[in-house]
């Protein structure tokens, strides 16, 4: 038993007693005592109060000359910050005087509205045997458990950003690129573990705390996939390349040929096409899902809904064009134009218009960007950009790169609209001028006014929307603030980097480093 302390009460003076603990008990604070007794003003002399706490003899220690009234058995409550955990701290009557009732502490309780979590048992026990100046808990809340995220485990890879392997003397290995995912009929493709919701809580005062929402997802079956009976494993219900876009996986058959050319004329595939020597210049391949050539594409548009890997890579001649759902995986792109949803690798870019919408890493033994416009939403790395022979290279990242076509589209646009509205505006005035003066109009007059009126209402329209829309396109660019450019090597002279709204271009030659945006304008630093 804890040590504990009992009021005395006398006709013509007040004391109290200490009494020390057992032998594996805690002994009494001299707060717990000096609070009891200034919340019920019965004064005392401190000095005193502390040699008996000190001393705890169990003898009668005088506190002053006056006489207190008995004080019934009576309890401190302590409520947690959390309203989770209520605990009693009782002190003895003092003697003479009554006891509490569990009754009347358990009315006690229910008065304060702790409703919840009472520890009968823990009540009882006091009650039982009682020992005073003890905290003992008589409430405990239920704690909330919160639940987690539904997540889907996909069974093969479906990174945006893949990347081929680096050889050790530096070059990459496009020849076991690994980032098409062939499977086998009945192949496990995803696996959902769904969401685990929680479990509500309840504080002492009975009020229900719930757990954080949960995300909910599901498996969504594509073309020549199947779902288990319970929805939590996809399976391939076809040999193939498997594939994720927009949420579902779908996988897809595989077309060969063995060169695209005019044996074949245009290809047009839902799956996905494999040419296994090249493309000539001005032919056409649609897939579905991927495009695996193995050796060189000329002047040749291929587009597809997934991934593009070219072993040898693409000289566009100027009008050559590749455009991926996906990613780009490509030795090199020269004379072209390049679009990724995904991410865009090559050793060398060269004269071209390449445009990822995540990242474009330009690596490998010569790993160069030289003419033309690069452009990437989150980062562009290269061993070198530009080139000593002052070729006009602009490199461009921090916003998607449809923003920027659109944004040109929509300023063009507007351009265009407030033209025709400026042309237009003198005549809508006169007419206005003539009806409002009481002046009529012929019938011929009439119908011209009715449709200058009308494209004038079209026109105001059209800018309102474009411009609302430009605004919104605007502040995208200018929130692009984690973009940044890495040279690995050589940054040349005359080279235009944009990151988001801002711009410089370099005057001097620059090596191993990082341009970022910072206090609003490109800066460089080291990589």
């Amino acid at each position: 038993m804890n040590g504990y302390f009992q009021l005395i009460t006398m006709p013509t003076s007040t004391g109290i007693k200490i009494f020390p603990p057992d032998e594996d008990g805690t002994s009494l604070q001299y707060d717990d005592v000096k609070e009891y007794l200034e919340e019920r003003s019965i004064s005392y002399r401190p000095a005193i109060l502390n040699e008996a706490v000190s001393t705890a003899t169990g003898e009668l220690v005088i506190l002053n000359d006056n006489s207190a009234f008995p004080e019934r058995e009576s309890y401190r409550l302590t409520i947690s910050r959390d309203r989770m955990e209520a605990s009693a701290f009782f002190y003895a009557p003092s003697e003479g005087a009554e006891n509490m009732t569990p009754t009347e502490f358990l009315e006690d309780l229910a008065y304060r509205n702790i409703t919840f979590g009472i520890d009968t048992e823990a009540v009882a026990n006091y009650f039982r045997s009682r020992e005073y100046c003890t905290e003992i808990v008589v409430a405990r809340g239920t704690k909330t458990r919160e639940g987690c995220n539904a997540k889907i485990d996909y069974q093969f890879k479906a990174d945006l950003h893949a990347k081929p392997a680096m050889r050790e003397d530096g070059s990459v290995d496009y020849f076991n690129l690994n980032i098409i995912n062939h499977v086998k009929k009945g192949d496990e493709l995803a696996i959902l573990t769904p969401e685990d919701p929680g479990d509500p809580g309840q504080n002492i005062y009975g009020e229900i705390l719930n757990p954080h929402p949960v995300k909910t997802m599901k498996l969504v079956a594509g073309k020549n996939t199947y779902l288990s009976d319970d929805g939590l494993v996809l399976f391939s219900g076809t040999d193939g390349h498997v594939t994720l876009k927009e949420g579902k996986v779908t996988v897809s058959n595989v077309i060969q040929f063995e060169n695209v050319d005019v044996s074949t004329g245009n290809i047009n595939y839902d799956g996905s096409v494999e040419v296994k020597g090249t493309v000539a210049s001005g032919f056409t391949i649609k897939a579905g899902a991927n495009i695996l050539v193995k050796g060189v594409v000329e002047g040749a548009s291929l587009t597809a809904s997934n991934d593009i890997i070219l072993e040898r890579g693409i000289n566009g001649m100027g009008k050559g064009e590749i455009k991926a759902g996906g990613n780009i995986v490509t030795k090199f792109i020269e004379n072209a134009k390049a679009t990724a949803k995904g991410s865009i690798t090559s050793e060398s870019i060269l004269h071209s218009n390449v445009a990822s919408g995540t990242e474009i890493t330009v690596s490998g033994k010569k790993g160069f960007i030289a003419g033309g416009r690069v452009t990437a939403t989150d980062r562009i790395v290269a061993k070198d950009l530009g080139s000593d022979m002052g070729a006009t290279t602009i490199i461009e990242v921090g916003a998607d790169p449809n923003i920027k076509v659109r944004l040109r589209e929509l300023q063009k646009a507007v351009g265009e609209s407030t033209k025709k509205l400026e042309n237009i505006k003198p005549t809508v005035e006169s007419i206005t001028k003539r009806l409002r003066s009481g002046n009529p109009l012929s019938p011929e007059q009439t119908r011209q006014a009715q449709q200058l009126i009308t494209m004038n209402k079209v026109l105001t329209s059209q800018i309102e929307k474009n411009s609302k829309e430009m605004a919104e396109l605007q502040q995208k660019l200018a929130d692009s603030k984690e973009a940044y450019v890495v040279v690995e090597g050589t940054a040349y002279p005359g080279i235009t980097i944009h990151i988001g709204d801002q711009q410089t271009t370099l005057k001097t030659e620059t090596t191993y480093c990082r341009f970022e945006l910072r206090d609003g304008l490109v800066k460089t630093g080291p990589i």
